[in-house]
């Protein structure tokens, strides 16, 4: 949690001729597309991750797969660092230039270039929201399944580099379950596709997968096509109130051990509730330990059946009360119960650190037990909430930016949560990605020969180590 040698705060650790860099990437793609004052800078400097920081040299905006596929091969002649970006919402620190040179937002590239209703499939620039897409297939009677919580700001591109999840993982998967193929460029400049629109491909090795959350390491992402579904006619959603996290996760068990398969089931801890109520006035049960938000779509009959059901069981398992939505207004406004909880937190706190493990489903009560434990003992307030239904866990440490002792307890407290979720047979990062703050504790996880063997693709696809470099396989 400690910004880079290469700190916007102090002096930038130029080892580049900014102005020479800028000058020849005008060449490449005209002077309009290229920044490097310093003010110009600083924007691209950080993404949502806190305190995490480092200066660019230069900014370019290619505005065509041709530019990218010159800039990538500018850079890998020189051995200039080169950083693909989205919108910057990831909270990995995954975008973060640690080793300077070029940032390349891929802002210019917003276009969904096509949507085949009969095929079920869409194509699209990596600078389109999520929200768009979503919103485009909906208009269509199709629909785009992946739900991160930053949806209206967040891209595909983006997404497909984290490989994002959502609030509807656990029915429908993470964004790559929906990724048929790619056209990326390669450091070298070269341009290929992988995959393409048909849902059976095994042509060669999987390269598709592979660059899926891959972060910017591999290739850079310039177009992308997906998956989608019919549109689901109905939703209904609930949420129940529980004196504990123990009797929230009994249900999350119980719900599974069944067979039911919701579109949502998120849960938020004690701490979420009181500043989620705090900051949206929703009339939340602020004395309850833990808040469930379950519900189901498809048919009305079908999906209100599962809802029911859920809502027994809750009641079976003790819940201290339940409420449904009786319309879609309302269900929105129990859905802002959970995607509200991170600008509810960050209002409690001037920094807030979101982490991002994973646990399976049946030690989802150990790990928040050991989360609170953790924090307790380094004295840091801590609200979490997460995706119960896959056993995706955000821990959110609320510090004061002031207080260096914070920052260093809880740059202590997080190595110690990573390292509880792996004990618990768990992993890192269920859906933010390594990026920067991960990095340290990525061989605690996979182990030191699959560690190199990440470094050896790396190497294949970078050979000159031009792509993001200091993250994955560096």
């Amino acid at each position: 949690m400690v910004s880079s040698d290469n700190d916007p705060d102090g002096s930038p650790d130029l080892n580049l001729d900014a102005d020479s860099l800028a000058a020849d990437l005008a060449r490449l793609v005209g002077s309009g597309n290229v920044r490097h004052r310093r003010a110009e800078l600083l924007p691209y400097s950080r993404d949502a991750t806190p305190l995490q920081s480092a200066w660019p040299d230069v900014v370019v905006f290619p505005q065509n797969t041709a530019h990218v596929s010159a800039i990538a091969a500018y850079a890998s002649e020189r051995s200039v660092p080169l950083i693909p970006r989205g919108s910057g919402t990831n909270l990995s620190a995954a975008t973060v230039p640690l080793r300077g040179g070029i940032i390349m937002p891929m802002t210019a590239f917003t276009r969904v270039v096509s949507i085949n209703t009969a095929e079920g499939v869409a194509v699209v620039q990596p600078g389109v929201t999520t929200l768009e897409l979503a919103g485009r297939a909906e208009e269509l009677g199709l629909m785009y399944p992946p739900d991160p919580g930053s949806r209206q700001a967040c891209t595909i591109g983006g997404n497909v580099a984290t490989n994002a999840g959502g609030l509807r993982g656990l029915k429908y998967g993470v964004t790559g379950d929906y990724i048929l193929g790619l056209e990326v460029v390669l450091p070298t400049g070269e341009i290929i596709r992988t995959g393409g629109q048909l849902k059976k491909d095994v042509a060669g090795y999987d390269l598709t997968s592979l660059i899926v959350g891959s972060e910017g390491t591999l290739a850079i992402i310039t177009e992308i096509t997906v998956s989608l579904l019919p549109k689901q006619p109905h939703e209904a959603i609930g949420i129940a109130y529980f004196d504990d996290l123990a009797g929230a996760a009994g249900v999350v068990a119980a719900v599974v051990a069944e067979g039911i398969r919701p579109s949502t089931l998120e849960f938020l801890d004690q701490t979420c509730i009181s500043v989620v109520e705090d900051y949206a006035q929703l009339g939340l049960d602020t004395d309850a330990g833990a808040l469930l938000v379950f519900g189901d779509d498809g048919s009305e009959e079908a999906s209100e059946a599962t809802a029911d059901r859920i809502t027994d069981i809750c009641r079976d398992r003790g819940a201290r009360s339940t409420t449904r939505a009786a319309t879609a207004s309302d269900a929105a406004d129990l859905l802002a119960a959970r995607r509200s909880t991170l600008p509810a937190l960050a209002r409690r706190a001037p920094v807030n650190v979101l982490e991002d493990v994973g646990v399976p489903r049946s030690r989802l009560v150990d790990m928040v037990d050991r989360i609170n434990e953790i924090a307790a003992t380094h004295g840091i307030e801590c609200g979490v909430f997460g995706h119960a239904g896959d056993g995706n866990l955000h821990p959110t440490l609320l510090l004061n930016a002031d207080d260096l002792g914070a920052m260093e307890r809880a740059e202590k407290a997080i190595g110690e949560m990573f390292a509880a979720a792996i004990e618990l047979g768990g992993t890192i990062s269920g859906e933010h990605g390594i990026g920067v703050t991960k990095l340290p504790y990525l061989e605690q996880q996979l182990g030191r020969d699959q560690v190199a063997l990440l470094r050896r693709i790396k190497q294949t696809f970078d050979p000159n180590g031009i792509l993001n470099p200091g993250k994955l396989g560096s």
